[in-house]
């Protein structure tokens, strides 16, 4: 089948013509007669979500998540990973249980993401204090067989972190240094034994000062080290948002960060076992601290061209970033060969349509 599509955007580069799909897959590019229903470019990928729409990922089941996968296929999200903020520990193993088996017919899942429990109260962010430990290889062997943890976001300053986090790499999860006070020596050591990314550079982490780096600045200069940002125009100011894109690169990685309160007006919501009110746009605490978002991905990717970034440089950071991230070399890429999921794009970067797997997900 053809997209009827008059071009794609195809690792980088404007490829006229349309595009063909068999079995699932990207067939063919540049195919004559062109069609006229907009640019394809890959299916979005959004490593960080904690819920959407009212469903929050810490008590969500099959239902909710195919809920969540149909509406995020509306944003261009073909693959998310759901993920939890720092919470008992017997609620975290149920909400990867609850995980194991689910499959979608629309945005695919990647795995869970754990952002915590093993996190510096120091840098706690909207996370409960009383909900973080120190990390414990026990409890992260059973959250491993517990149900599809593919990422995990630590502390590497914590007594016993450099330890885990060996552990964790050898066991084929992605790790993430987040929510940490952690100097850059610390840092630099954490990335040495194989964390590839920072969870939402420069937020809740030890603020970058020229004699004292930290975290974001041992990520900076590092070339073997992902950013992940919110680029909501909240989360971060202009000029940090450009400060890491430029420094990284196409290891620049957009995330949302979104709670239930995604795709709903203002309100309270929770997020895992905290209540969240949104106003405005924002996502706080009722102390005032921010607590994940509203935003989605398309939007994130219309904010990072607001910014000056061209259209190819930001759609990659949605797309070819975080699957190189995760290293899922099947996706983030219109490639032939690779998975067809896809998205049509209209001249305003409104979504219009989605495929996953070659199979229609949304129809504007």
């Amino acid at each position: 089948m053809r997209l009827g599509v008059k071009a794609a955007l195809v690792d980088g580069r404007l490829v006229d013509g349309d595009v063909s799909i068999e079995d699932g897959r990207i067939d063919a590019v540049g195919l004559a007669p062109a069609g006229k229903a907009g640019v394809a470019v890959p299916g979005f990928i959004d490593v960080q979500i904690n819920g959407f729409d009212g469903v929050d990922f810490t008590t969500a089941g099959p239902g909710d998540y195919a809920h969540v996968a149909q509406q995020l296929a509306e944003t261009g999200v073909t693959a998310f990973q759901p993920t939890l903020i720092s919470l008992p520990p017997s609620d975290s193993l149920k909400a990867l249980q609850r995980l194991r088996g689910v499959a979608t017919s629309h945005a695919r899942i990647l795995g869970m993401h754990v952002e915590g429990p093993f996190l510096s109260p120091v840098r706690c962010g909207a996370h409960d204090p009383d909900n973080l430990i120190d990390p414990d290889l026990i409890l992260t062997q059973r959250l491993v067989q517990a149900g599809p943890l593919t990422q995990a976001t630590i502390a590497p300053e914590l007594p016993g972190a450099l330890a885990l986090i060996e552990w964790l790499v050898g066991a084929g999860v992605t790790v993430a240094l987040g929510h940490t006070d952690a100097d850059a020596a610390t840092a630099h050591a954490a990335f040495d034994l194989g964390a590839r990314s920072v969870t939402h550079i420069f937020g809740a982490q030890r603020p970058w000062k020229h004699r004292d780096p930290g975290i974001s600045g041992a990520a900076l200069v590092r070339n073997d080290v992902f950013l992940t940002a919110i680029v909501d125009g909240i989360h971060l100011a202009p000029e940090a948002t450009m400060l890491a894109a430029d420094a990284a690169g196409e290891r620049f990685v957009l995330i949302t960060d979104a709670i239930a309160a995604a795709g709903r007006p203002d309100g309270e919501y929770v997020l895992g076992d905290r209540r969240v009110i949104l106003e405005r746009g924002a996502c706080r605490l009722e102390n005032g601290v921010l607590a994940g978002s509203a935003l989605t991905m398309d939007q994130a990717v219309r904010n990072m061209i607001e910014l000056g970034y061209s259209p190819e440089r930001s759609i990659a950071a949605a797309t070819s970033a975080p699957a190189a991230l995760m290293r899922r070399t099947d996706l983030g890429s219109l490639e032939p060969g690779h998975a067809a999921d896809a998205c049509v794009l209209d001249g305003g970067f409104q979504v219009v349509r989605t495929m996953v797997g070659g199979e229609e997900s949304f129809v504007a």
